[in-house]
């Protein structure tokens, strides 16, 4: 069942310069889907325009998004709020944004949930404290704690625990271990896995992380200059990729064993002397 459905997503700069020119992709209920490219390709900014959430100076313009039938676009502000956090979730990149320093986490999951749902402080309270819990975290102790008492991964994890709270149906996640260390990445990536699988939510996953996506991902969506060039299974990208930009990305993994004495030669003909295929089996 196909949960989100994009059509000619388009998304213009202030000088009306187009940076994401009609790209269209789907997500299916309970699906993991990544989508990858190099920095600039417009992988995060497609995604903050799915619920309308582009920086001030950009536009988005597309004949329809649609979640579950429902179509984003022709929704109000008002009635887009109501999706943010319900029905779509965020983790961001930058996890400490997540959070003002000024307030415990417990009262910021506190006010998420009082915007979406009319609970008693009680019944608020056992639901934060049951989402901390749910991704490995002391719940009544991180709840009452400020975020600059949190480390970094914990941190993250407290941003996925207040993006998972409400049940959403989608869960965005950009980049979320790009500041964190081995261990923390590790530990992150592997609670989305399980919420995801517990709570049947799908996930749009943008990543760097080639070895990520082998592990996790369904299917993947190749993003080169503003345009999605290949989507398809992640065992028919990974093997077998038709585009020479896909080629030359996944021959930039930079191989952990059989390393070569010289690296692969990338350019617009494609990979030189099938340096593709021994840097695609070492990861």
């Amino acid at each position: 069942m196909e949960l989100l459905t994009v059509c000619d997503l388009n998304i213009f700069g202030s000088d009306h310069c187009s940076l994401v020119h009609g790209i269209n992709f789907s997500i299916r209920t309970g699906e993991w889907f990544a989508l990858i490219g190099e920095s600039g390709s417009g992988k995060s900014i497609s995604a903050f325009a799915l619920a309308a959430l582009l920086p001030n100076g950009l536009r988005r313009e597309a004949k329809e998004i649609k979640l579950l039938g429902q179509d984003l676009t022709r929704l109000s502000e008002a009635e887009l709020r109501k999706i943010r956090g319900t029905d779509i979730a965020y983790v961001f990149q930058d996890y400490q944004s997540a959070f003002t320093p000024y307030f415990t986490l417990g009262k910021q999951m506190d006010e998420v949930i009082q915007t979406h749902r009319d609970w008693s402080r009680e019944e608020r309270k056992k639901k934060a404290l049951v989402a901390l819990n749910e991704v490995g975290l002391e719940g009544l102790k991180v709840y009452q704690r400020y975020p600059f008492q949190l480390s970094g991964g914990q941190l993250q994890r407290a941003a996925l625990a207040l993006a998972m709270m409400m049940e959403p149906k989608l869960l965005i996640a950009d980049e979320p271990t790009t500041a964190l260390d081995a261990m923390s990445a590790a530990t992150v990536l592997s609670l989305i896995a399980r919420l995801k699988n517990e709570k049947g939510c799908a996930v749009l996953f943008i990543t760097h992380d080639l070895r990520c996506v082998r592990r996790y991902a369904d299917r993947v969506a190749i993003m080169e200059k503003g345009q999605i060039v290949e989507t398809g299974a992640k065992e028919e990208i990974l093997k077998n990729p038709r585009e020479i930009y896909t080629r030359n990305l996944l021959a930039s993994v930079p191989p952990l064993r059989n390393v070569p004495k010289r690296l692969p030669i990338l350019g617009e003909e494609g990979v030189e002397g099938g340096a593709l295929y021994a840097a695609k089996s070492n990861f």
